[in-house]
């Protein structure tokens, strides 16, 4: 009877496996056909492992075209980011541990931004940064995304479950707030921490329209744009543009891998009461 009832877990085991090669497959080939050479890419009948491994693609992206430039960028985008992350930090504790006037009328209106599609305000947004003379800059890159309604809600979510005793007796010992909130509320933090970490790396290091519409100067441009840009200017070379995309999408692919059940973890506080 036993090995019955296991028979469906194995059934099923092997069917996501084999879903999981097939997915896995055009990564694989991308990965693969930018370690070839032009000629072993387009010739026929096609290799799955190349003759002679090659690195050219990776040097001509840094050495002739711009993606250090690019590279640069989108590192200035994460650290910006992760720096938003405390902000966001910030701001869900105020909402999960102090009551002030208007909170629960100003967390609904942070809760409906969420249902407003980010294309919807860009146009006003781009408006009040050409007022501030921040287009064509890397402020006015960053800017806007410093903050999420999603992430406070998380960080709001998350606190709640921290008990008020302990801050209680952490202000009879003397305590400030800001010493409460980085020696108590983020150790405390640490799973969200993690989970939206994870999500700002991910959105920052894929961050695409927004710097191509605030900026016109390439040398803003980031991973995302360069690598649009790859395609259109050199799109008879496709071992440049597996390298290209073969740069942008493994750092997201480890990231995942190794945090993976976090992310998980994230969703499931997403919905916690």
């Amino acid at each position: 009877m036993g090995k019955k009832r296991n028979r469906p877990q194995w059934l099923l085991g092997l069917v996501l496996t084999l879903l999981g090669l097939c997915f896995m497959l055009p990564f694989f080939w991308m990965v693969i056909s930018s370690v070839k050479t032009d000629a072993e890419i387009l010739a026929l009948p096609l290799t799955i492992w190349p003759d002679q491994i090659t690195f050219e693609h990776y040097v001509n992206l840094f050495v002739n075209l711009n993606f250090l430039t690019y590279l640069k960028n989108t590192i200035l985008i994460v650290v910006a980011s992760f720096f938003g992350l405390l902000l966001t930090a910030m701001a869900g504790y105020a909402f999960a541990k102090f009551t002030f006037k208007g909170s629960k009328v100003l967390f609904i209106g942070v809760l409906a931004t969420m249902m407003i599609p980010g294309q919807v305000t860009m146009i006003p947004v781009y408006l009040m940064l050409n007022q501030m003379g921040l287009t064509n800059t890397m402020t006015g890159i960053v800017l806007p995304g410093l903050v999420g309604a999603f992430g406070v809600f998380l960080f709001r979510q998350f606190m709640t479950t921290i008990p008020d005793e302990l801050l209680e007796a952490s202000r009879l010992d003397g305590a400030s707030e800001f010493r409460i909130f980085f020696s108590i509320i983020l150790p405390m933090s640490k799973p969200i921490l993690a989970v939206q970490g994870i999500l700002t790396f991910i959105g920052a290091w894929n961050s695409f329209l927004w710097p191509l519409i605030i900026a016109n100067d390439e040398s803003l441009y980031t991973l995302s744009v360069g690598l649009a840009l790859l395609q259109g200017q050199h799109g008879g070379n496709y071992g440049l543009q597996m390298a290209g995309a073969t740069f942008m999408v493994v750092p997201i692919i480890i990231i995942f891998m190794i945090f993976q059940k976090y992310i998980i973890e994230g969703y499931n506080i997403s919905g916690m009461k």
